[in-house]
């Protein structure tokens, strides 16, 4: 495996915990998956801060243990430079479909890859 299978896999495995509930749940969880300068365009068209996803993500759909859950396909990611991974996907919940696109950094300094930002694209 290659610096960037492993860079796009790590960032992979953190989207996924994302998508857990157990994890989405968990303000701590989340903040330690949060980059500090993280950003989110959601599918619904609002714009959320790093504070106001740590703060309210336990609240939103996907986020209950026994709710229903995001349905992840087709997840792909690249390295576009060393500390910077561009990963897409589309999910599936409760009938409405999206696309969607995050990047993932890594900072000299850190060990752990954290989502910069993500977008949610809804598909009619």
């Amino acid at each position: 495996m290659t610096d960037a299978d492993d860079a796009v896999r790590a960032a992979i495995d953190g989207e996924l915990r994302l998508l857990d509930p157990a994890v989405r749940s968990c303000p701590a969880e989340v903040e330690r998956l949060l980059d500090p300068e993280f950003t989110e365009v959601g599918a619904s068209g609002r714009r959320y801060t790093r504070a106001e996803m740590i703060a309210e993500l336990h609240d939103h759909p996907g986020s209950s243990a026994d709710g229903p859950r995001y349905e992840p396909s087709t997840l792909t990611g690249v390295l576009l430079a060393p500390g910077l991974v561009h990963l897409t996907y589309e999910t599936r919940f409760e009938g409405r479909h999206a696309r969607r696109s995050s990047l993932w950094r890594r900072r000299d300094d850190a060990t752990d890859w954290r989502m910069y930002y993500h977008q949610g694209t809804p598909v009619p």
